[in-house]
């Protein structure tokens, strides 16, 4: 069931949204040649935790930690580890807050030092499709809409692979709700976008093969043929006027600015 949500618990969702991305934005600092998942999985829970809210993704379903950390040809699930950071990595940067009883969600991806071109496009484009679907999220318009923009963009033209086992979803309440918001799809089909829905849109895009396989981890999910993949995730309200982004990644295209490492 769609549960649709008054402006009142839409706020609540934003609020937590801007707790997700200002911990993300406060932990890109941390993201440098030597650093390490472990650390700035430590730094995302005191943050979180001191702004009053709950680390959302630590225990669920019992994953182990308060971020996703995935690099390089990880897509999404990554465990937070000592494995260092090194001059080149891609790393995804996933992270859920519940606070005032409802919850926010929001992914970003990061170019750590020199990355080559054909990465850097993967990311260009990833946010892209990000953007594209928000787009397509207006009200009359239906899940499919949002799912045949992003696929359209990634996969007919630019040929990415789009990740066909994971999905967006709807978010408030509960971190996962109805509906599915897949990142394939055909236009005109799927739950109808109605006021007061609220989806977390997030495309995995990968460089080669849309393939992937779960290391014995349990929870990490690596690209099948080992290429990388990106991943950047908001979440939105479906509003009379438009769709109404309630996460903030300016917050952490700001943080960037100020850590010479990153790519800008």
């Amino acid at each position: 069931m769609i549960y649709l949500k008054h402006d009142e618990e839409i706020e609540l969702i934003r609020k937590s949204s801007v707790l997700v991305c200002e911990t993300i934005a406060e932990v890109s600092s941390l993201i440098k040649v030597g650093s390490s998942g472990s650390i700035l999985d430590k730094r995302a829970e005191e943050f979180i935790r001191d702004y009053g809210g709950i680390p959302a993704f630590k225990g669920h379903h019992g994953f182990p930690a308060s971020l996703c950390i995935s690099i390089n040809e990880a897509v999404v699930h990554g465990i937070p580890n000592e494995l260092v950071f090194q001059e080149g990595d891609l790393i995804s940067v996933d992270c859920g807050v519940v606070m005032n009883g409802y919850y926010g969600d929001s992914a970003y991806t990061f170019g750590l030092g020199n990355i080559s071109e054909k990465v850097k496009e993967l990311m260009k484009v990833t946010e892209e499709c990000l953007y594209l679907g928000i787009n397509a999220s207006i009200l009359g318009n239906r899940v499919g809409d949002i799912s045949w923009a992003i696929q359209n963009h990634a996969e007919k033209v630019h040929h990415y692979g789009v990740v066909r086992e994971l999905v967006g979803h709807g978010i408030g309440k509960s971190l996962h709700e109805a509906p599915e918001v897949p990142n394939y799809g055909q236009a005109g089909k799927g739950p109808l976008l109605k006021e007061g829905m609220t989806i977390a849109i997030e495309p995995m895009i990968n460089l080669g093969t849309r393939k992937i396989k779960q290391l014995k981890d349990g929870w990490t999910v690596i690209t099948a043929d080992k290429l990388a993949s990106a991943h950047y995730e908001h979440t939105i309200a479906i509003c009379k006027e438009g769709p109404k982004i309630l996460s903030n990644h300016e917050i952490i295209k700001n943080a960037i600015k100020n850590n010479p490492e990153l790519l800008k």
